[in-house]
């Protein structure tokens, strides 16, 4: 599949979350909104400035309207590509999950008092590590997910693209 024929089957399957996504509909449709996002940014430092003085975010439109725009879709193609590998669709907002879950547990250990160096246990801190260092490989471990080739045949989410004339 070419740029042009997954960027339109991705805007066309905008809210689509069943079905597949081959790589190359994936990996187009993400350098498309990556490439989308480069240019919204150069529009907005033309039209806007760079960051304030302050230190403060760069003021603008078009960056986060595309950006909101494509939210969707985006999530959508990949949550598509994460089928095609055999995968539930859910695993592409693994390293989210992760984040919600260690901001939650923070925040009570946090307000109780007892995420303090000195309070923790060796096999707390263990823990504390080991949650951290999956926090920080998550996002590699999705984007592996993301790279692997198509599971051939049909498998629970529908048939392989390479395989389903258009």
């Amino acid at each position: 599949m070419g740029p042009k024929q997954a960027i339109a089957t991705c805007l066309r399957k905008y809210v689509t979350f069943s079905g597949r996504a081959s790589r190359s509909e994936f990996w187009w449709f993400a350098g498309a909104l990556w490439l989308g996002s480069m240019i919204a940014a150069v529009i907005d430092t033309v039209l806007f400035g760079g960051p304030s003085p302050d230190g403060g975010p760069a003021p603008g439109l078009f960056a986060p309207l595309f950006s909101i725009a494509t939210f969707v879709p985006g999530l959508a193609a990949g949550w598509r590509r994460m089928h095609d590998t055999g995968r539930m669709g859910l695993y592409v907002l693994y390293p989210v999950t992760i984040m919600i879950g260690l901001a939650f547990f923070a925040g009570i250990f946090e307000s109780t008092g007892l995420l303090t160096y000195e309070s923790m246990s060796g096999l707390f801190r263990f823990v504390v590590i080991a949650t951290g260092l999956l926090f920080l490989s998550s996002p590699f471990v999705v984007l592996w997910w993301l790279t692997r080739p198509s599971q051939p045949g049909t498998n629970s989410y529908g048939p392989n693209p390479h395989e389903v004339m258009p």
